[in-house]
């Protein structure tokens, strides 16, 4: 092999490579489960080891902490979508505080993020019952209104969206009828989201998380009667279709991405079930690996449309609809690599269902 190169089915825990496509180092590490660690036996594999991007930066650094920031939502019994941005630091707990607005009023929107810039895509608001292609962006560590990104490839309601520091990918979505396309943005660039591949099953009000090298979409709606437990994954560098990881301990669809994750395990919240009932499990999932979904714990309530947003540490599931015509204001929080029932952090500053959350700390983000 040119320049020395060890086999791929070879790679010493340690080795460093640069990679071309997100133009960034990274360095070779064993997966946190399977693989014979002694021998060093299927290093290289998918399941055994995953190559992790190095970073030179933290939230600490930029912003004091990690900053969660909740945005958009349904607002009853205003029955209309909104368009505040709340802030909060994940290593903290209370009350959010006001970032600024979106430039549209909406829900069932879906965010990702970079260190620096913090993507929301596509929701509706009603009235006027109108379903949005625009991706706002923010700057994580100021506050202010968002600002015109650019635009998904569609009109949608309910996509997901997870990213690493490169790039921004959203999945799934309803316009007319639930898709299963796949699209990206490099976040550092405006740019209109470009095609990325399909889903397995088309889907919407997925949730969705990464590790910066794999991306994770789990659960959603096939239609409205049907509610889905299957879990799959890309690689975020790459283009292509998803492939399967495993299940859900249950099906359901958890409006408002109530998924988030450290670089090690990714977290799935509440949702709707096929009861049809309202859902206060919370589900893990190791992402370098590939398997069923194991039990965490529970939410304080049962909830059908938490978002979700992590630190290297911990989760925070903020907001939701506990009952048919109740929404809450509250943000739990977990210990992301303990088990365990969730905790109240504090609230964010309306009553409100199917916004989105995102962080400058998440687990894409090395």
């Amino acid at each position: 092999m040119a320049h020395g190169e060890n086999a791929p089915l070879n790679i010493t825990p340690g080795a460093i490579r640069f990679n071309t496509d997100s133009m960034k180092l990274e360095y070779f590490r064993i997966g946190m489960e399977g693989g014979a660690t002694s021998s060093y036996a299927g290093i290289g594999t998918l399941a055994a080891g995953e190559w992790v991007q190095i970073t030179t930066d933290s939230p600490d650094i930029q912003t004091g902490g990690t900053r969660g920031l909740t945005a958009g939502g349904f607002l009853q019994p205003d029955n209309a979508g909104s368009n505040t941005i709340n802030l909060f630091n994940i290593a903290s707990t209370g009350n959010a505080s006001d970032f600024g607005d979106l430039t549209i009023a909406r829900y069932g929107l879906a965010g990702c993020s970079s260190r620096v810039r913090g993507l929301f895509a596509g929701g509706r608001n009603d009235p006027p019952a109108a379903r949005y292609d625009r991706i706002d962006e923010v700057t994580i560590s100021s506050t202010g209104a968002a600002t015109d990104y650019g635009d998904l490839d569609a009109n949608q309601v309910g996509p997901t969206a997870f990213s690493n520091s490169t790039r921004g990918v959203w999945a799934g979505g309803y316009n007319p009828a639930q898709t299963d396309k796949i699209q990206f943005v490099t976040i550092a660039i405006k740019e209109n989201a470009i095609d990325f591949g399909n889903l397995t099953a088309t889907r919407m009000g997925a949730a969705a998380f990464s590790n910066g090298t794999r991306g994770i979409v789990a659960a959603g709606q096939l239609n409205p009667g049907t509610r889905i437990n299957i879990i799959e994954f890309i690689t975020i560098s790459t283009q292509g279709d998803a492939a399967d990881f495993g299940d859900l301990t249950e099906a359901r669809r958890p409006f408002g991405n109530g998924g988030c994750s450290n670089a090690v395990r990714g977290l799935i919240a509440g949702g709707v079930n096929n009861g049809p009932a309202n859902s206060n499990v919370i589900d893990y999932i190791t992402i370098a690996t590939l398997g069923n979904a194991i039990d965490f714990g529970d939410l304080l309530e049962v909830n059908s449309s938490k978002s979700g947003c992590a630190s290297p540490t911990r989760a925070c599931f903020a907001g939701g609809q506990v009952t048919p015509t109740g929404t809450t204001n509250s943000i739990e929080y977990v210990q992301i690599m303990s088990t365990g029932n969730a905790v109240d952090f504090g609230d964010i500053q309306f009553r409100q269902e199917a916004a989105t959350s995102l962080s400058n700390g998440h687990g894409g983000l090395g």
